[in-house]
């Protein structure tokens, strides 16, 4: 399986469940309570798969700037990526969630981000696995020794000071991806002050996605996208550069590959404020 298969259904990853060049990862997770996902997982998860929690693995420790989700160490998470048994650039890593893609993205994200291309997302995500009623476990697979030697590609990200020098440039677009009353200012849950960036488009990531956590058929994707086609660059951002995953997941399926990450995003961005 190349990498122009970004998604994967629940019957194709049923039949290779087993398949020693595929490891599959939960990373379910709620905001709202953080210890939720490694709870659900450790009940019930995709019989093989093992757990990355956007905390401890998929992101670094809070500081004053960076945000709320500052990305993972590339070598720490390199680690953790080789102790469940991914060989760089050979192993298939298919990741799913139950939210519509927020956490399984990121996970997507990074690993593109660390040069791994070989990665997937399972559409429809855990509940739609339960619903096809393929099996579930609560047995936690043993650690394996995979090689992960990373091979960073700076150009999928910008910090802060990038968005600044670059968001009013008529060639570059700036897309924030939080629901649009986040991007109106009229409601933020999360973040001290709420806004956008000045100049960003609102592009919501739920968008990307059905009701059930199906994602939008290619030509949808690319449908959405059409107004940034021409642009040269799309600088993506959210709260804590977390569901922005989702919005260049969809860009890729668009078959738009100018997508870069802000990190920091929201977050990062008031923290100067």
């Amino acid at each position: 399986m190349t990498n122009d298969k970004l998604v994967v259904s629940p019957a194709w990853l049923f039949e290779h469940i087993n398949d020693p060049q595929v490891v599959i990862v939960d990373c379910r997770f709620s905001l709202a309570n953080p210890q939720l996902g490694r709870q659900q997982y450790q009940e019930s998860h995709i019989p093989g798969s093992y757990y990355l929690d956007l905390n401890q693995d998929l992101s670094s420790p809070v500081e004053e700037h960076g945000g709320r989700h500052p990305l993972p160490n590339p070598i720490d998470l390199a680690q953790k990526l080789a102790r469940i048994g991914v060989n760089y650039q050979k192993t298939l890593v298919v990741a799913y969630d139950d939210s519509r893609f927020a956490f399984a993205a990121r996970l997507w994200w990074l690993l593109q981000y660390l040069g791994h291309e070989q990665v997937a997302v399972l559409d429809g995500g855990f509940s739609e696995w339960q619903k096809a009623s393929y099996p579930v476990t609560n047995i936690i697979p043993q650690p394996q020794t995979g090689s992960f030697v990373p091979q960073i590609q700076t150009d999928k990200l910008v910090d802060i000071q990038t968005v600044k020098n670059k968001k009013d440039l008529p060639e570059v677009v700036l897309v924030d991806s939080r629901e649009s009353d986040r991007y109106r200012g009229e409601r933020e849950p999360i973040d001290k002050i709420a806004g956008h960036i000045p100049g960003a488009v609102n592009y919501p990531w739920q968008e990307v996605t059905d009701a059930s956590g199906y994602l939008l058929s290619a030509a949808e994707q690319r449908h959405r996208w059409e107004k940034l086609a021409t642009a040269e660059e799309i600088l993506v951002y959210c709260g804590s550069g977390v569901t922005a995953c989702v919005n260049l997941l969809s860009l890729e399926l668009a078959g738009i590959s100018k997508g870069k990450l802000y990190a920091g995003s929201w977050s990062d961005w008031i923290s100067y404020m």
